[in-house]
């Protein structure tokens, strides 16, 4: 029994933890997951879609593939539309509204026709209330 050295338990620990390539895996894992979830969070602030799940907001997004195509996104309360927008002209019956007017800082102003605003008023005239 002389060949058998006695191991202490300080010494048993100490030996296993180094030889365990796995060690380190656990620690990778723990920050990889930490990582992921700061992203999340980033990505929603990014976007702005606090607001998607929220039921009560109305959120428009328009969004454009490389191929060019667009779409428009929209979402009023939990009911979510979505419309393509092609180059395609369209034909067809129809009465002109009025025109609308790019501003220099982006905002779209929306004029009607004198005729058209005409109309609206003397129908609403001649039955009291608007069509």
């Amino acid at each position: 029994m002389r060949f058998v050295k006695r191991v202490r338990d300080a010494d048993l620990n100490s030996s296993v933890a180094d030889d365990d390539p796995l060690a380190g895996i656990a620690n990778l894992f723990d920050v990889s997951v930490a990582f992921i979830v700061a992203l999340l969070i980033a990505l929603f602030s990014l976007m702005a879609s606090g607001d998607l799940l929220n039921p009560d907001s109305s959120v428009t997004m328009i969004k454009q593939n490389d191929k060019g195509e667009t779409e428009i996104i929209t979402k009023r309360g939990t009911e979510i539309t979505v419309q393509k927008v092609t180059d395609q002209s369209m034909a067809g019956r129809g009465t002109r509204l009025g025109t609308a007017y790019r501003l220099a800082n982006g905002q779209v102003v929306y004029v009607p026709d004198s005729a058209s605003v005409q109309s609206e008023t003397s129908q609403t005239n001649e039955s009291g209330q608007r069509p």
